[in-house]
């Protein structure tokens, strides 16, 4: 989780972007990685294997202010999307403050981004994570195309919601960025729970930074 470093007043996150190969989150973080100021970023690193690439880089947003006289920076991390490269996604995880999962709309990927959603719960909890505990959004990306599935498909498959069973949670929360919609709601007496989701056009940049806010807003508030 968080590290503090006091010699340069910093706390330092781990923000990983999770999902299925090509479904965009490389992407993603080159779009970031581009729009930072250049004073603001760390040198983007590229490990690269015959099909994947895993990059991160670290950067100071000027906007999220400080907490308790530390700046937050932010440490950004991609996992190879192929299955074989499990070994390599445990180990990106580690120490992790929140996750972006990086769907990829097209029809014929959605058994993939399936796969890929249930490697990251099992991949969390053999960590001693919970995912439905920590700040988690959803990206579905490729918005654009002609075959990419309807949303409600999409949020049936990857982001149906998860049983609430602390009463102190069990509230009604509104989704500040879809008015009308909740981010925990009640249903026939069980509460439930979603994380928030995003449609993207991450090759243009559309949605990426909607994503990358909600997240790290999610990230700092449990740090307060």
């Amino acid at each position: 989780m968080s590290m503090i470093n006091y010699a340069s007043r910093e706390i330092n996150c781990k923000l990983v972007y999770y999902g299925p190969g090509l479904g965009g989150k490389t992407t993603n973080l080159e779009f970031v990685y581009n729009k930072v100021a250049p004073g603001a970023r760390g040198k983007m690193i590229s490990l690269a294997t015959e099909t994947e690439r895993t990059l991160f880089f670290d950067f100071l947003p000027v906007d999220l202010g400080t907490i308790r006289g530390f700046k937050v920076k932010f440490h950004l991390y991609t996992v190879p999307g192929q299955v074989y490269y499990n070994a390599s996604r445990k180990l990106i995880l580690k120490g992790v403050d929140g996750v972006v999962f990086v769907a990829d709309s097209q029809l014929e990927r959605m058994e993939a981004n399936v796969e890929a959603m249930q490697n990251l719960y099992d991949n969390m909890q053999q960590h001693g994570y919970d995912l439905t505990r920590i700040p988690f959004a959803i990206q579905y990306n490729k918005r654009d195309l002609p075959n990419a599935s309807p949303i409600a498909e999409l949020q049936a498959a990857l982001n149906p919601g998860w049983p609430v069973e602390d009463p102190a949670r069990q509230r009604m929360l509104p989704d500040p960025d879809r008015p009308g919609e909740f981010l925990v709601w009640q249903e026939d007496g069980q509460w439930y729970e979603r994380a928030p989701y995003f449609e993207a056009i991450a090759a243009t940049g559309e949605g990426v930074f909607d994503t990358l806010k909600s997240i790290s807003k999610a990230v700092v508030k449990t740090l307060g």
